[in-house]
């Protein structure tokens, strides 16, 4: 071979070689796993809240972190599998929002980071240590949803003053249902009302729900705090309810825009938004344990004087002055 082909031919598999290596040198884009016990079709602006949340810390999906999305569609019993395929997986975080993916989450690993969104007492649940020192591999974002469900059965009280019997529907696979059951029958014990409780963990358990509801003849409905129930919320159960013309309370606005009576709760778009800030944090270095549980203190009351004309209530004045939104 003659010199200046040689030459040539070593100066072309070095132009081949030189980006090979110069990639191998790049530092592989985070993966995080989104685990999650909704549907993906009834969750879109909830990914665009958590996004913004990364976008706010500099992250950007497909730029420079990619998203393992697992949605369990109600099926709880599946997510634990889902769990362990982004563990094998060896994601960069875990994105555990909403019961009971933390909990999930914390079973699957204990070395993974893993940012959760939770309406449980993430203390006394066991997830962390503390609220300022969380400690081993889990921080996040708690919504306090737990506490706020007796307070929905005294506001759906002051709709309904004459109610003597309220029914709480609650799923009764998700890890806090019996704590919200407990804190409601309280309630009612304190307010002098009758409660039932109705199950429902599936969509085929809605219309056997409902015909019990009708056959118990209760004044008003309570919506427990749960993904599954949730996501069926703000179309399946709020069109129910119209069609038996039962006053229910919800947990997020969204139910209430989708024509819901009222609701109470935490907002839920900025509880992922505050998830997805926090797992940018996370990626950026800092570790779970040195981040403090953010607590989403902004509890919105909203009603939609709509379906209160409907039902054929009167919503007192004061009430009104406390909501903060009315949808007319």
């Amino acid at each position: 071979m003659k010199r200046r082909e040689f030459i040539t031919l070593l100066g072309g598999a070095a132009a081949v070689a030189w980006p090979l290596s110069a990639r191998a040198q790049q530092p592989a884009m985070p993966v995080i796993g989104l685990l999650n016990g909704r549907s993906i079709d009834d969750a879109a602006y909830l990914v665009a809240a958590f996004r913004q949340g990364l976008n706010e810390g500099g992250y950007v999906e497909g730029q420079n972190v990619a998203i393992e999305y697992r949605w369990a569609d109600g099926h709880y019993d599946r997510m634990p599998a889902m769990a362990a395929d982004l563990v094998r997986r060896q994601v960069a975080l875990i994105a555990a929002l909403g019961d009971p993916s933390p909990f999930v989450a914390k079973a699957a690993t204990a070395t993974i980071p893993i940012v959760f969104l939770s309406g449980s007492d993430p203390v006394r649940r066991g997830m962390v240590m503390s609220l300022n020192r969380p400690g081993g591999n889990m921080t996040g974002v708690s919504v306090v949803t737990g506490v706020l469900v007796a307070k929905r059965m005294q506001l759906l009280r002051e709709v309904v003053p004459t109610a003597a019997v309220f029914a709480m529907l609650v799923n009764p696979n998700n890890p806090n249902a019996e704590t919200d059951t407990k804190d409601v029958k309280e309630a009612a014990q304190t307010l002098g009302l009758q409660l039932r409780i109705l199950n429902a963990s599936n969509d085929r358990d809605f219309d056997a729900m409902f015909a019990t509801l009708v056959q118990l003849r209760p004044s008003a409905l309570i919506v427990g705090s749960d993904p599954f129930l949730n996501s069926r919320s703000e179309q399946q159960l709020v069109a129910l309810a119209a069609r038996h013309a039962v006053p229910t309370i919800y947990n997020y606005r969204e139910s209430v825009t989708a024509g819901g009576l009222m609701s109470y709760g935490t907002s839920l778009v900025d509880g992922w938004r505050l998830a997805g800030v926090y797992a940018s944090k996370i990626l950026t270095g800092p570790k779970p344990a040195d981040l403090p549980v953010q607590n989403a203190v902004k509890v919105e009351l909203v009603i939609n004087l709509n379906t209160v004309k409907t039902l054929g209530l009167t919503v007192p004045l004061p009430l009104l002055g406390r909501a903060d939104e009315v949808i007319e």
